[in-house]
């Protein structure tokens, strides 16, 4: 419990509480151990939950009517999120959170958290501004699946997984990469390939070269005329 409310100090959230408070939410959370690709909360159902990532990864994901997936958001160690009916009696969760490697969680229930969030104003201003961070997130997300091609989204991907570096592992799937850009697998294929053709990026089986950043930079704002989705 100690170690528990130790974390809890570490989050702007609950840094604002007393320690006694601190140590009080560290008594009422329930740990859960999860495995790789393992169900959390499913989509639709009801969830009046606030979630700790105490150690590994948890990923949002939406689901479309002909099956497709797409991931709009990664919670990693030391995030929070929470279920739309922490706030909202009733509401359904509107993704899936799926565990993508082993993972340890700590959930409260609403009923047992609010009462001390809602004594401390500095508590609630830091959950807010969580929120409003969140939403910024999401916005990023709607503007590229309405306003950016599928090539320009793919390469975004590649940069970001690249990050400052010119040669990364090949670590996500073409299934991967299709539900992080909102697409299929075939069209990510094919935006790495013509990337290639034009001498953006080289391909091996186990690795990307960045070969051209500023090329793949201006495919994120124009798509260089490659159809969109």
């Amino acid at each position: 419990m100690n170690n528990i409310a130790k974390l809890l100090n570490d989050l702007p959230v609950f840094a604002a509480l007393e320690p006694e408070e601190r140590k009080l939410l560290a008594s009422l959370a329930k740990q859960r151990e999860y495995k790789r690709d393992q169900f959390v909360i499913l989509a639709g159902e009801v969830w009046p939950c606030l979630l700790f990532v105490k150690q590994g990864v948890v990923q949002a994901y939406k689901e479309s009517s002909d099956g497709r997936s797409l991931m709009v958001a990664e919670f990693k160690k030391g995030e929070l999120f929470w279920g739309a009916a922490f706030f909202s009696d009733q509401a359904p969760m509107p993704v899936t959170l799926i565990t993508s490697q082993p993972s340890s969680i700590l959930l409260w229930r609403r009923d047992d958290i609010l009462p001390v969030l809602v004594r401390h104003g500095q508590a609630c201003w830091e959950f807010c501004c969580l929120m409003a961070e969140r939403m910024q997130n999401v916005s990023m997300i709607v503007e590229d699946l309405a306003f950016r091609t599928v090539a320009g989204r793919v390469a975004r991907l590649l940069l970001e997984q690249a990050q400052d570096q010119d040669i990364t592992p090949r670590s996500l799937t073409l299934d991967e990469m299709a539900t992080r850009t909102g697409t299929t697998r075939e069209m990510v294929c094919r935006s790495m390939q013509r990337f290639a053709g034009y001498g953006l990026i080289k391909i091996t089986r186990t690795e990307f070269f960045i070969s051209n950043r500023e090329g793949l930079e201006k495919m994120i704002e124009m798509g260089k005329g490659l159809e969109k989705q």
